[in-house]
């Protein structure tokens, strides 16, 4: 099975090239911009109807912390599924023998959708995600993994979560494929990274670059599960 993962395309899904051959495309977070709901849901409805129209069999999403159309209910699973698209929030779905497992869930910061306190998210990833799941989809990216950005005081830091990255070591999943922390400035997260003693291939496949919106940086990841 081939499969691409795209990440963060904030209303640039246009821009990308679709690659030839794919089973399935996996998005995870922020196809879109604004942050008034009735504002965003507009743009969620474009993604939708460019992301349904692709020639790709299987077609997962997982909302971002800019979805906030999402999270207030303005766009529903329904109009993801109805269109052909598997939506995944803090749920699992099966596809050809491999369990898929999305959550929209990223730490707080700022007043965004699907945020939830740090302290809370060892509890919520113990008990949401399986521990026999073949793919993890989070928007945002387990602590030391592709992460790393400039703070409000221009130091770099690592934004991850560390609770996910203990569960993702326990759980070592075939991916774990998120988006959320831009390529920035110096800063390549776009991309792909292993660690040594775990089997996850870890998959930020955010496209764009922060400060340079309008144009792509990456075309996501493509993976071949044989």
């Amino acid at each position: 099975m081939k499969i691409w993962h795209i990440s963060d395309t904030h209303t640039f899904h246009e821009l990308l090239e679709v690659p030839s051959g794919v089973d399935m495309v996996i998005f995870s977070g922020d196809c879109s911009n604004p942050r008034n709901p009735y504002n965003n849901e507009p743009e969620v409805r474009r993604f939708i109807d460019w992301y349904s129209g692709l020639d790709i069999k299987y077609k997962i999403f997982v909302a971002g912390n800019h979805d906030t159309s999402i999270e207030k209910g303005l766009v529903t699973k329904n109009d993801f599924e109805s269109n052909g698209i598997v939506y995944l929030e803090n749920d699992y779905t099966v596809i050809e023998g491999l369990k898929i497992f999305g959550s929209p869930i990223t730490p707080t910061f700022g007043d965004w959708a699907f945020n939830k306190a740090r302290h809370k998210l060892d509890r919520i990833w113990q008990s949401a995600i399986p521990n026999d799941s073949d793919i993890i989809i989070v928007h945002g990216p387990p602590k030391g993994m592709l992460d790393l950005s400039y703070d409000r005081n221009g130091n770099m830091e690592f934004c991850g979560c560390k609770s996910l990255m203990n569960k993702v070591m326990e759980v070592n999943p075939k991916f774990m494929m998120f988006g959320h922390i831009h390529n920035c400035k110096d800063i390549i997260n776009a991309g792909t990274r292993t660690i040594p003693n775990l089997d996850t291939i870890f998959s930020n496949g955010s496209v764009v670059t922060d400060g340079k919106f309008g144009r792509l940086s990456s075309n996501g990841n493509i993976f071949e599960i044989i």
